[in-house]
Order: C-alpha cells, then structure tokens, then sequence
C-alpha cells in the first residue's frame, strides 16, 4: 500500500534531517528571546473563516467531527496564535515574542514545495507596532536562514506595506472595501499572464500601464519605511532586504508591512513570508481584546529543498547528519562480552550515545558496523580489559585507556596516535 499524495514517510536519514533544520531553528528563535509554544492539530472552521482569505478557505481538510462539530486540521498558525492570545494575554507581559514548529495541512495540488502536510516554524510578535518589532522580525528570519550556512548571496528579502496599494485605489477612486480583491490580483502579477491581469483589472476600471507605472516608482519615493529602514541598518540587514510594491502576501488579516524570503538565484520561489496583522486578535475575540502583532512562517519543504541544492549547504548537513553515534562497541573477545554490555550502559547513564552488534561477528565486521552508522570512535572490549582500544574512525587513529576515561575522551576527538 503506498502513502497518501502529498504526504511524507520519515525514514531514520529524513527524521535526522528534519531533526537538524529544526534544532537549529529553536536554537536561534531563542536567542532572539523568544519562547516556545504550540496549539491542537484540529480546529473549529469557523476560525478560519474569521480572515484568512478566500483561496485558503477552498484548501482546507474540513469535516465533521462525530460530535458534530465542523471542524478542520490547521492550515497555518496565525489564527490560532491570535486565539490564544486573546484568552489569556493578560497572564504575559508585552511585548509577546513566541515562536512554534507544526505540521499543517492543506487540500492542494502536490508539487515541488509545495505538499498536502508541511511543517513551518512561525515567529510572531505581539503587543508592538514598532518599526523596531518588524525589523527584529526580519533580522530573526534572516538568521534562521543564515545559521545553515547561507548568505546574501543566496537569498533576500522583499519588504512592502499594504497601505500602499489601499492609498493607490483612494487615488483612483476605486472603492476601498475590495482591497482584498484587489491585492489577490497584484499577489499573482508574476504567475498570471499580461492579459489575464488586465482582464481582471477591467472590473475595477484599471488598466495594466496604471499598475506598472506605479511599480515603477524609485524606491526612495514611497513614504512609510524610514523607521524601519533605519532599524536594518542598525542591524546590518540592508545588503538582504530589498523594497518591492509586488509583494502584499495572499491572506486577508495583514494590515500593512508585508515580506517574503526568496532564493536569489530562483527569485520566483519564496522560502517565507509574513506581516503585520494588527486587527487579528481583535477579530478573533470579537473586539474584545485589541494588540498589535507581526510574524513570518517559514516552510520546510522549499527550505529544505534549498539546503540540499547549495554544495556549501549540502556539505554541511552531511557533516552534521554524520556524527549522531558517539561509540560504537567492538567486541573483540566474546568472554568479555558481559563487560561490553555493561559498559554500554554506563556511558549511556552519562548520556553517551552507544551502540553495539547483539550477536557474536568477526571484529571486521563489527567495524563496519560502526562505519555505516556512521560513529565517531570505536571502542574495542578484548584482552587487555579493564583498558580498552578506542580508535577515532575519521583519522584511524587509536590508543589504549583505562575505561574509567572513557567518558572524558569521548568527549574529545583529538586523541593521541
């Protein structure tokens, strides 16, 4: 029977993988003082509903549960974050800086990076409207794409604010309210054809040489990112961020700055992308709770595919994805083998990753056991118990110690020839 469309299976190899990408993200999210948390698989639709947009409405896994209740497996975090918050936002100080990595699900086509059950890491912000809150937003996006090796070269960031477009139909005398109609039009400029832009632009009474012209306007023209500007700068960002009137992200609760992460060398794949959202707790809680907020998710299956691609990226990983076994235990002498298992246990109860073959083999065979599993040391139980040979299978290099050493040199991969 083969897996679902859209759907992953999780071999050892592509858990490490995952396990990889993810550490490193808690890793960094914390450092930028953010705290961990996370909500239920299943939703009730009805938060969806609220303000997500209507393309994300048709994508849904939604039925009904057997107490009746309609229900949906989470599609994005967003909504359930503001659901959160606005029950308890009271017992935290603000501003709220919280970061989680979940599964997801969405009814789509599968395709590259694109698939039916994905996980993201979400870092959002709550109870700041700052300019400095949206650029420590952007500064932790980019870090969390650096910390794996990758640099400006390899991707940027394009930053807009909403505002922009809503001030454009003011300008036009173009009726406010289907803003969202609107930008759904500019979100798909480069993957709908000319003439189907310009036929959608028509029930506006828009013409396409209006939109261009007004993409067209130099950068430092567009008023409204002077603060934020000035944040990246301080920073050090402005070599990754670029300002760009197409970017305006396809959900409908983002209420002015706006972004997305695209791999430079493929400027038509996004890695991430997020927003300011500062009516969604509000919306949620039906008016009673107001804070602002911002956040990003970023996506693991178009990262991931990123990070294989790259050869100083790929490098890396398999540097990290080889060293999970500490030791491997050799026995050479199968009388000592009591002593072996012991010692397996001892330096597990000191949290040394150890493994060994169950049954009796030829010690060759044991070493390349210890190769596949890719260990960093051997350590060969024989004869000279209660010393063993313990030998750094990178350099081939080996020595002889007491076992009460073990769990220092292990540790330490510079052993003596």
């Amino acid at each position: 029977m083969q897996r679902l469309p859209g759907f992953r299976d999780y071999y050892p190899e592509d858990c490490a993988f995952r396990n990889y990408v993810f550490e490193n993200w808690r890793r960094v999210a914390r450092a930028f003082g953010f705290q961990e948390y996370d909500g239920p698989t299943l939703e009730p639709t009805e938060l969806y509903k609220k303000k997500s947009g209507d393309e994300l409405k048709t994508q849904l896994f939604r039925f009904t549960d057997q107490g009746g209740r309609d229900v949906c497996m989470k599609p994005e975090m967003t909504p359930t974050l503001a659901r959160l918050v606005a029950a308890r936002e009271r017992d935290y100080r603000k501003p709220i800086k919280w970061f989680s990595i979940s599964p997801f699900f969405r009814f789509e086509k599968p395709q590259k990076g694109r698939l039916r059950e994905f996980y993201q890491i979400n870092c959002d912000i709550i109870g700041d409207d700052s300019p400095a809150a949206d650029a420590e937003l952007i500064a932790l996006a980019v870090a969390l794409h650096r910390v794996f090796g990758l640099t400006e070269d390899d991707f940027f960031v394009r930053v807009n604010n909403r505002h922009l477009w809503a001030e454009f139909l003011t300008k036009q005398e173009k009726p406010i309210e289907r803003l969202p109609e609107f930008l759904s039009i500019i979100d798909k400029l480069a993957r709908d054809s000319a003439e189907v832009t310009a036929h959608k632009l028509k029930g506006f009474g828009l013409e396409l040489d209006q939109i261009r012209e007004f993409l067209a306007t130099p950068a430092e023209s567009v008023p409204g990112f002077g603060g934020l500007f000035r944040e990246l700068r301080w920073r050090g960002l402005e070599s990754f961020v670029e300002l760009d009137l197409t970017i305006v992200r396809g959900l409908d609760y983002y209420t002015g700055l706006v972004f997305e992460i695209f791999d430079r060398k493929k400027e038509n794949r996004s890695l991430a992308g997020g927003g300011r959202y500062d009516n969604l707790v509000s919306v949620i809680s039906d008016g009673a709770i107001d804070l602002p907020a911002a956040g990003f998710a970023i996506g693991d299956v178009t990262f991931a595919d990123l990070l294989r691609e790259l050869d100083h990226t790929r490098i890396r990983i398999e540097e990290a994805l080889g060293t999970g076994l500490s030791a491997f235990i050799v026995v050479a002498d199968e009388s000592r083998r009591p002593d072996a298992i012991r010692l397996a246990s001892s330096l597990r109860q000191s949290g040394i990753t150890v493994d060994y073959w169950f049954q009796p083999a030829k010690v060759g065979r044991q070493f390349q056991q210890a190769e596949a599993l890719h260990a960093i040391y051997a350590i060969v139980v024989g004869q000279e118990w209660p010393q063993v040979r313990v030998k750094l299978l990178a350099e081939r290099r080996e020595e002889l110690i007491s076992i009460d050493e073990l769990p220092a040199l292990l540790g330490n991969k510079n052993i003596s020839p």
